[in-house]
């Protein structure tokens, strides 16, 4: 999925950064999700999602568990976060088996996800590349703060607010844990991925605290 393509900050930092996605095609296979969706649910839980949601009712970090699944429609799109290349062979493992008959996308660095497909034993069927960006790069916010926006692939995490988030750490007001926390929040798909927010908080505010 695009939205998920442009995730900026150096590739270091993106190696603990792996998104995934449930989505049915239209007219195609589009009814009695919800079983379907709950094997995708039980195989994120299983390999540790730290972050996951359904952008119909919210993401995990804001809302219970079982109200997420409750709301569970024929409409719904599972969307969230991996830190490790384990977690998403152990994700792939477990949905290949399953054999739902959605597809499943998997984000990240290519030198990452491949091999990890590769060694699930499965084959990508489609890749998508994001090229960078393009135009005037000038007028964008600072690569610290675009490492962290981009995380929310629709944008709902201004950068002003990143950069309020990275003064009230270095300030002590906020734990680097709780103000990535607070960011994730502003991104209901849940594919914001507060545990690398929490690095990056930490990195920008080294030697400052």
């Amino acid at each position: 999925m695009t939205h998920s393509l442009h995730r900026s900050g150096t590739s270091e930092s993106q190696r603990g950064d792996y998104v995934w996605f449930m989505y049915q095609s239209k007219g195609i296979n589009d009814k009695n999700i919800a079983p379907k969706a709950m094997e995708f649910i039980a195989a994120a839980e299983a390999a540790g999602s730290e972050n996951w949601g359904d952008v119909k009712s919210g993401s995990i970090l804001e809302y219970p568990l079982e109200e997420i699944k409750s709301k569970i429609s024929d409409k719904s799109r599972l969307r969230g976060v991996f830190t490790s290349r384990e977690q998403v062979v152990k994700f792939l493992e477990i949905m290949k088996e399953k054999d739902t008959g959605l597809s499943i996308v998997i984000a990240g660095l290519l030198d990452e996800v491949l091999p990890a497909c590769k060694e699930a034993g499965v084959t990508p069927h489609t890749i998508n590349y994001s090229l960078g960006v393009w135009g005037k790069k000038d007028l964008l916010p600072s690569e610290e703060t675009l490492a962290v926006t981009t995380m929310c692939g629709h944008h709902q995490i201004a950068p002003q607010l990143v950069e309020k988030k990275v003064e009230e750490v270095r300030r002590g007001r906020k734990t680097p844990e709780e103000a990535a926390k607070e960011l994730a929040l502003f991104c209901p798909c849940g594919i914001f991925n507060q545990v690398r927010a929490c690095k990056l908080l930490v990195e920008q505010t080294k030697g400052q605290l």
